[in-house]
């Protein structure tokens, strides 16, 4: 039995007292005990690079308008940035190594780099979420938060799985499979998952955040996601300014570090993942556990 399966069986284990309550899987848990996060006052405007800490993408209702946001708790106080004005980054100690598992076939060859923003949190390391806790989602939908993946552009693939049940990773969205792809949580919930990156370099993601209120109306809005993944100046994911050329994003072999990048954590092993799902989950307990729905619009393969 190899290491992983090893740790998957230990996994399934902890799953299996956890959940016995009879949840559906895939499944996430909240990051606090707490049912509903505090709320974020505070809006920026200027351009940034969140290369550490906890952000969240969430909808809301601003001055009437329905938009998406990210939610950004890396600081002193939470703020709500515009995802046109953010780079989300995946440092080099982000990169670990695909396992050779045939469960994680989806994330390529084992032995493969990716890198990956975990599920779990790790020091150092974006930890990026979703959530449908604003007071007036809360106050307003009617029951679910409909998000789609609607588009991606970059260098690699990308993948969004959660740790599912018996240690086997449950999909979400795969940009190898045909787009547009779908899941949806319910109103007050607050999920995280694997964010996967196949390649170095700047990636986009074409979100589209859809819900009904309560008065029968639906509302719709699209952002994009903007990622810098391993070793370039993230910068050069940013979008451009208005009637400003875009910056050109370096190639991987000749690029420079980023400053928040960690040095040797090119290949770490694979298995404190799945460890760290386990732990995540027992320390949740009496959390906030939510079901998240997936549907992947067009042909499969399997």
């Amino acid at each position: 039995m190899t290491a992983a399966r090893r740790a998957a069986h230990a996994l399934a284990a902890v799953l299996t007292a956890t959940l016995a309550a009879g949840l559906s899987v895939p499944a996430a848990a909240a990051d606090s005990a707490e049912p509903t996060v505090p709320t974020a006052t505070a809006t920026g405007d200027a351009p940034t690079v969140l290369a550490d800490g906890h952000v969240d993408l969430g909808p809301r209702f601003e001055q009437g308008r329905w938009t998406i946001g990210i939610r950004d708790d890396s600081g002193p106080a939470p703020v709500w940035r515009d995802p046109d004005r953010v780079v989300l980054q995946a440092v080099d100690a982000a990169a670990v190594a695909v396992p050779a598992d045939p469960a994680f076939a989806f994330l390529g060859t084992p032995g493969a780099q990716v890198w990956l923003l975990p599920q779990v949190q790790q020091h150092g390391v974006l930890w990026p979420g979703w959530n449908s806790q604003d007071p007036s989602v809360i106050h307003t939908v009617d029951r679910e938060v409909t998000w789609q993946l609607e588009s991606v552009r970059g260098p690699g693939h990308f993948t969004l799985f959660l740790n599912g049940s018996f240690g086997t990773p449950e999909p979400v969205f795969d940009s190898t499979r045909p787009l547009p792809q779908e899941t949806g949580i319910e109103t007050n919930s607050h999920v995280h998952g694997n964010w996967a990156f196949t390649a170095p370099g700047s990636y986009l993601l074409g979100i589209r955040v859809t819900a009904r209120t309560l008065d029968g109306r639906t509302h719709d809005a699209r952002t994009t996601l903007h990622f810098s993944v391993g070793p370039q100046d993230p910068r050069s994911a940013l979008p451009a300014a208005p009637d400003t050329p875009a910056a050109p994003t370096a190639p991987a072999e000749t690029a420079a570090p980023a400053e928040t990048a960690a040095s040797g954590a090119a290949r770490k092993p694979w298995i404190p993942w799945a460890v760290g799902g386990g732990a995540v989950i027992v320390l949740a307990a009496g959390a906030t556990v939510v079901s998240v729905r997936r549907r992947m619009k067009g042909n499969r393969s399997d």
